[in-house]
């Protein structure tokens, strides 16, 4: 059997929840400012005692000093204990409380004294500056004890110096009224010290509420795990205060909206400017799982209030995911395109086996030139009309798979393309969207139809493309191309709402515009204008500017 660990000593220091250290150190505080303001108090007080009993003295002596008679009887009678001198100052004395009053002559010999015996004697302390004529305050030792003085010269009615008087406060009445101030300036520091108290432990408690009672060090640990997650993770992680500004940026967030951390206190129409983006991360558009296109990027966000007023949005990074979707998008439809072609394929096939198992060869002849020459025929009025390659491939493309799904796709007898183009790639994704979205809407539809048309007017390519479909209503006009906007079932392996969004954002990139109207007769119809999309007539095709791969990529 294992021996029982010991148990563990705790140590001694400073408690962990950062509730109790806020209060142990607040009310350390409080009780250092207490016993400092006290000492800055008792300290001066003492002084000022002091001053106060000799300014006293000093007073009593300066009255009785200017009794005129006080200096007559002076020079006219004896120094006995029952003189006019010696009443008068016994009479000061107990009217003000004073501990002597002594009037002495220019010999330094009292004239009064408490002390009846000690008239007659010279004073026990230098009386020459009284005498000299000026006033003195002063704290002394002398035979009635320690005492605060005050000594003024005794002068006649002709302003000559005949003696002094001098006049004792007893020190320890000073000293009493020091110690009798003591307990109460204690009781108002222990009061302070308790409104201190209580007010650090209210303090303290909000700080417990707002820490959720942790440690110090777990609060540490904490932000190391923030610090960690928000830059270690591949999701993009914005945070905004209560005033909707950006308070916190992880680095995939940077990433994914091509910012830096300069963007931190700023709004998020000021760091990306105006637009869907901007608006999602606001607040303004709400929902979850928001579509959204950043720069090259497709985004999907979310966004989660906080407590405090402020908002934490997180980003994923869908652009390689639309791409994947799109190109299996572009693969169904060449299968479909290829399933259609298989299709006719065989039952023109299964069509010549008959006209030949008939021996009606002539027959067989006739029919195969008329395929070849449909076939041979759509091509060329598509490549005579557009000769870029390109796009002249995907219309054919197209219309084979239009016609598997019932819906007549027309090449516009008006469409003249010269083959100058700037960006081959860009046309033909923005064609391609176009027509997709075009044969979605008509299909199904009586008489469904979709016609494409291609006009170029110096270096300004124009595109329209008209369906048969239920139409675009005004008021959602300008909602379609809108990053998320549709009103289709998006597939399994990717979101609706990009194609138009990106046929805009192609156009506006190249200075054009992309809007939808109503199309003649019912129907949809769409126009993007490209203001640079052919090369000057001088210049050779092989010099046009190449498309950036990685737009086309993304735009597919």
């Amino acid at each position: 059997m294992s021996p029982t660990p010991p148990a563990r000593r705790r140590r001694l220091g400073l408690p962990r929840r950062v509730f109790s250290q806020v209060l142990l150190m607040q009310v350390a505080i409080a009780a250092g400012v207490a016993v400092l303001a006290t000492g800055l108090f008792l300290a001066p007080l003492g002084d000022q005692l002091d001053d106060q009993a000799m300014r006293r003295a000093l007073a009593i002596a300066q009255t009785t000093a200017q009794q005129p008679q006080i200096a007559r009887d002076l020079r006219t009678t004896p120094a006995t204990a029952h003189g006019p001198v010696q009443r008068e100052a016994e009479r000061v004395r107990k009217a003000t409380g004073a501990e002597y009053v002594v009037v002495l002559d220019r010999r330094g010999v009292r004239w009064s004294h408490t002390d009846p015996r000690r008239i007659g004697e010279p004073v026990s302390t230098d009386p020459g500056e009284a005498l000299a004529g000026h006033e003195v305050m002063e704290i002394d030792d002398g035979t009635l004890g320690r005492s605060a003085r005050g000594k003024v010269p005794l002068r006649d009615a002709d302003g000559e110096v005949v003696g002094a008087v001098s006049v004792g406060i007893a020190y320890d009445s000073v000293r009493a009224r020091l110690i009798h101030a003591i307990p109460g300036l204690f009781a108002y520091a222990g009061g302070a010290l308790a409104v201190g108290a209580l007010a650090a432990w209210l303090i303290s408690r909000r700080v417990q509420r707002q820490t959720r009672d942790l440690a110090f060090s777990d609060i540490a640990a904490l932000l190391a795990e923030r610090e960690a997650m928000l830059h270690g993770i591949r999701e993009g992680v914005v945070a905004l205060d209560r005033s909707g500004r950006i308070r916190l940026l992880n680095d995939e967030a940077q990433r994914l909206l091509g910012i830096g951390g300069e963007a931190v206190g700023r709004s998020p129409a000021e760091a990306l400017g105006a637009g869907r983006t901007a608006d999602v991360l606001a607040g303004r558009v709400t929902g979850t799982d928001l579509l959204t296109v950043c720069g090259q990027r497709v985004l999907i966000a979310n966004r989660m209030p906080t407590d405090d007023g402020g908002a934490v949005a997180t980003l994923r990074d869908r652009t390689e995911l639309e791409q994947l979707g799109r190109e299996l998008d572009s693969t169904r439809g060449l299968i479909d395109a290829l399933r259609a072609q298989d299709h006719e394929h065989a039952n023109r096939m299964h069509t010549l086996l008959g006209l030949l198992e008939l021996e009606m060869y002539d027959d067989a002849v006739e029919y195969v030139g008329e395929v070849v020459g449909d076939h041979r025929a759509t091509a060329e009025q598509i490549t005579e009309r557009i000769p870029d390659p390109l796009l002249a491939a995907l219309l054919v493309g197209k219309t084979t798979v239009a016609a598997e799904r019932g819906v007549a796709l027309w090449v516009s007898d008006r469409t003249r393309l010269p083959d100058r183009l700037v960006d081959p790639q860009g046309l033909v994704t923005i064609v391609g969207n176009l027509v997709d979205n075009a044969l979605d809407a008509a299909a199904g539809t009586t008489h469904a139809r979709v016609e494409v048309e291609l006009r170029a007017e110096g270096r300004t390519a124009t595109l329209k493309v008209r369906d048969t479909g239920p139409g675009v209503p005004p008021e959602h006009r300008e909602a379609v191309f809108t990053e998320g906007w549709s009103t289709k079932e998006a597939p399994a392996h990717r979101r609706r709402g990009i194609g138009l969004s990106l046929v805009r954002r192609l156009a506006e990139r190249q200075g054009g515009s992309a809007t939808v109207g109503a199309a003649y007769g019912g129907g949809a119809e769409f126009t993007v204008v490209l203001p640079e999309a052919l090369a000057p007539a001088d210049l050779e095709p092989a010099l046009t500017a190449p498309v950036d791969p990685a737009v086309e990529k993304e735009a597919r």
